[in-house]
């Protein structure tokens, strides 16, 4: 089974649309494990030497043979219903992350962030980067309105679909 980025991003969009909460994919050269429900900051994260680290790059070029999908439905657990925002927030407009990565609001270490609380954002225009694979894939605003709150801090790992900024749209 070849699994590119696309093919990644169609499974996960099934994925979300499902109940199942956890999936893992396995070979005998890779395994990927999907869990819904879960972050990264719940979880140490653990730290490659660099040859570690150029070892794993190497590997995951490697196409994967075809595996057999083994989905589980993790039993529900009780939680708490979530609050409920204030009035004045709740036609403010989530942007969410497309991708997994690491969310940067600047395009370099020593240059002004793209946008901070408080500014006015069109449609299309950059107001944060996330850096997956190596790449730095610039995220563009789907709403116009002003910069109500940023959710994320920069450097900090983001999952698909969380939550970086909050919009009060025009």
């Amino acid at each position: 089974m070849e699994l590119d980025l696309k093919a990644l991003s169609e499974l996960l969009a099934v994925l979300n649309q499902t109940e199942i909460t956890e999936l893992t994919l396995k070979s005998a050269d890779f395994e990927l494990t999907v869990r819904k429900g879960s972050s990264l900051s719940d979880r140490p994260l653990e730290r490659l030497s660099p040859p570690q680290a150029l070892a794993l790059d190497q590997e995951s070029r490697a196409v994967p043979p075809a595996v057999p999908v083994r989905p589980t439905t993790a039993p529900a657990a009780a939680s708490p219903p979530p609050a409920s925002p204030p009035q004045a927030e709740s036609k403010w407009v989530a942007i969410k992350s497309p991708m997994v990565g690491t969310f940067y609001r600047a395009p370099g270490p020593n240059e002004p962030p793209f946008v901070e609380v408080g500014d006015r954002i069109r449609v299309g225009q950059t107001i944060c980067i996330i850096e997956a694979m190596k790449l730095m894939n610039e995220i563009e605003a789907e709403v116009s309105g002003q910069v109500m709150e940023i959710v994320v801090s920069n450097g900090n790992p983001v999952e698909y679909d969380q939550i970086l900024m909050r919009i009060n749209p025009d």
